[in-house]
C-alpha cells in the first residue's frame, strides 16, 4: 500500500503519543522515521516504530525525557540521555550548543546511553540549515566484522558529514558496514535474499540468507578501508562520549535491554571569506555537470539522490508493506485504521 507524508507522520506521531510521548517529542521522532521512508531507507523508517513500542512499554524508553546536558568545558556539552529517544536527546543538545558556535569556532556535543538516533542526515542537515557545518558519528551493537575476521566486532559506526552552500548543502550519511543492520533486518522482514557479500553467518561462511546474517557479521564497505574508518569510529566515540565499545554495547536492535551506545556531534563555524558558500555550490554543479559513464544519468554529488526520492514521495506519497501497516494498527489502543491522506 501506499501512504502520504501526511498520513504517515500522523501515523507515528499519534503511537508514540499513545505510548506515552510528548506531541513534540512524537512529532520529531516520527518525521525522523517518515523522512527516512521518504528518502528511500525503510530500513531506518516505519519498521522502527514497533520496537520503539515496545521499548517504551518495558520501560526502556522515556519518551519524556531530553537527557542531562553538562558543560564539560567551553565548547564541550556532555549529555547523559537517561534512555531518552534518540532524536529528542540529540536535537536538544543541538540546539543548545549552536547559538554558542560563532563565539567558540567549534563546539562537541558527546551522548551516552540515548535510544537510536535513525538516519545520521537528519542532523547535519539541521545543522548546515542553522548555517553550520556538522559531522555526526554514532556506534552500535558489534555487527561487522574486521577486515580479514569473521565475528562481529565493531558496530556499523555511521559518519554524516552536512555542509551548507548558497543553495541545497552538502549531505554525506554512510555506515562503516557495507550496509547497515536494518537494511538486512528489512530483507528479513520481507522475505528477500541479500546480495553475495553483505555478510557472514554465524560460522563464518558467505551467506545470502538476512536470518543468518543476523546472527552472523555484516562485511565493512572496501574491506580494509571500511574496517579502518569504522574501527577509528569506534574508539572516537567512546572516547569522547564515555560509552560503551561495540562488543559491550546493546539496545539498538533489540526490546530487551537498555541503550548503551554513543554518539557524537560536532558544529563548525564555516570560513567567512567572501563568496564561499557561492564558490561551493558552483563547485558542486561543475562536479554534476562533468562527463557521466552513463548516457542520461548524471553525475550526483551526496544527498542528490535522497533529496529527489524525498521530492518525490512528497508529490506521491511511498509504498509500505501492508504487513507493517497492520502491525502498526494492531499497536495503537484505539486503532489507526485509515487516515486522511492514506494512498492504497
Amino acid at each position: 500500500m501506499r501512504l502520504s507524508e501526511a498520513a504517515a507522520l500522523a501515523l507515528a506521531t499519534r503511537l508514540l503519543e499513545e505510548h506515552g510521548a510528548t506531541r513534540d517529542h512524537a512529532a520529531l521522532q516520527a518525521r525522523v522515521l517518515v523522512t527516512a521512508e521518504m528518502k528511500g531507507h525503510p530500513s531506518h523508517g516505519l519498521c522502527r516504530l514497533p520496537r520503539l513500542v515496545e521499548r517504551m512499554e518495558r520501560g526502556l524508553i522515556d519518551p519524556q525525557t531530553k537527557g542531562t546536558q553538562r558543560w564539560r568545558a567551553d565548547a564541550v556539552l556532555e549529555v547523559e540521555g537517561s534512555a531518552g529517544l534518540g532524536p529528542i536527546v540529540a536535537m536538544a543538545a543541538i540546539e543548545r550548543l549552536a547559538p554558542h558556535i560563532p563565539d567558540l569556532g567549534i563546539g562537541l556535543v558527546a551522548v551516552r546511553n540515548a535510544n537510536h538516533l535513525g538516519m545520521l542526515a537528519h542532523y547535519v542537515e539541521a545543522i548546515a540549515a542553522m548555517g553550520l557545518v556538522g559531522i555526526a558519528l554514532s556506534s552500535s551493537e558489534a555487527l561487522v566484522h574486521p577486515f580479514g575476521g569473521t565475528q562481529a566486532m565493531l558496530g556499523t559506526n555511521p559518519i554524516a558529514i552536512g555542509v551548507p552552500t548558497a543553495e541545497d548543502p552538502l549531505v554525506l550519511d554512510l555506515a562503516t558496514s557495507i550496509v547497515p543492520m536494518g537494511r538486512i533486518h528489512h530483507h528479513a522482514a520481507t522475505g528477500r535474499p541479500i546480495p553475495d557479500g553483505w555478510a557472514l553467518d554465524a560460522a563464518g561462511k558467505p551467506t545470502t540468507d538476512p536470518k543468518r546474517a543476523k546472527a552472523g557479521a555484516i562485511a565493512p564497505f572496501g574491506d580494509a578501508k571500511g574496517y579502518g574508518l569504522g574501527i577509528a569510529i569506534e574508539l572516537l566515540v567512546a572516547a569522547l562520549a564515555g560509552s560503551a565499545l561495540a562488543t559491550e554495547v546493546h539496545g539498538t536492535l533489540d526490546s530487551q535491554s537498555p541503550c548503551n551506545k554513543g554518539d557524537v556531534f560536532i558544529l563548525i563555524e564555516p570560513s567567512l571569506a567572501p563568496g564561499l558558500p557561492t564558490r561551493l555550490s558552483a563547485y558542486l554543479a561543475a562536479v554534476r555537470a562533468s562527463p557521466s559513464k552513463v548516457a542520461g544519468e548524471p553525475v550526483l554529488v551526496p544527498g542528490d539522490r535522497a533529496r529527489q526520492r524525498r521530492a518525490a514521495a512528497s508529490r506521491n506519497g511511498f509504498e509500505i508493506n501492508q504487513s507493517l501497516w497492520e502491525d502498526l494498527n494492531a499497536l495503537s489502543p484505539s486503532r489507526i485504521l485509515v487516515f486522511e491522506g492514506q494512498r492504497s
